[in-house]
Parts: structure tokens; sequence; C-alpha cells
């Protein structure tokens, strides 16, 4: 997989986490809410290693 493609599949998954983030926040899951951190904080270290 080229580097563009790379950085849109992160992208996705950023935007996709975040969304399910916001969602587990406002049902009140806080439980569920730091996994979905975790994961945003994780596709994020991985975006910028391929952005450099």
């Amino acid at each position: 997989m080229n580097s563009d493609r790379l950085r849109l599949f992160y992208l996705l998954g950023i935007a996709l986490n975040v969304i399910a983030l916001a969602f587990t926040l406002v049902d009140g899951e806080t439980l569920l809410a730091p996994a979905f951190a975790l994961v945003v904080v994780y596709l994020v270290i991985r975006y910028r290693m391929v952005d450099a």
C-alpha cells in the first residue's frame, strides 16, 4: 500500500472512532469510552508516522 492510501485509511479510522467515542460518552458508557480514546490516540500516532 502506498502512503496516500494508508493516510486515507488512518483518517477514516480516526473519524469512525471519534464518532464512536462521542456516542459512548453521550450514552454514559464511561467504561467503554477510554478504549475508543486509546484507539484514537494510537491511530493519530500511526498517522503521524506515515505522514513524516
